[in-house]
């Protein structure tokens, strides 16, 4: 059994101002109102072959009960998820992102649809099929 080290020895920045605005922009756009992000960090394998875990600065919200994770691995590099519970988890299918808008706006719209998906709406159904 391989043990897991923390790696303190290159912190990576916090979210600056501007990347907080990026999210926070994205949000009010997708749901109308101002949502309150958090700060946080998590601590992340960013190397599969390297049993060494990162502590990563993290933006955590809250929405229709959903919560949102985005990861920051580097300077200008982005992961992120959303998530129900413990069993129910979703990424995006990429690694990362260097673009932070792309990042929001990928998890928002995937979100979007999984949320549409739960509530047994498909693409292709009429206003009166999905109103049944």
């Amino acid at each position: 059994m391989t043990d897991v080290m923390t790696d303190t020895s290159q912190a990576i920045p916090d979210f600056n101002s501007a990347e907080r605005w990026v999210i926070e922009s994205a949000l009010k756009e997708r749901y109308g109102h101002f949502v309150q992000i958090e700060l946080a960090d998590s601590d992340l394998k960013l190397d599969p072959e390297a049993p060494v875990l990162t502590a990563c600065p993290t933006v955590f919200w809250s929405e229709r009960g959903c919560n949102f994770l985005i990861f920051k691995t580097a300077e200008d590099r982005y992961r992120c998820q959303f998530f129900y519970s413990d069993e129910e988890q979703y990424g995006t299918g990429r690694a990362e992102f260097e673009e932070l808008a792309e990042c929001v706006g990928l998890l928002l719209k995937l979100q979007a649809d999984h949320e549409k998906e739960r509530q047994g709406v498909h693409t292709g159904m009429s206003g009166g099929q999905i109103s049944q």
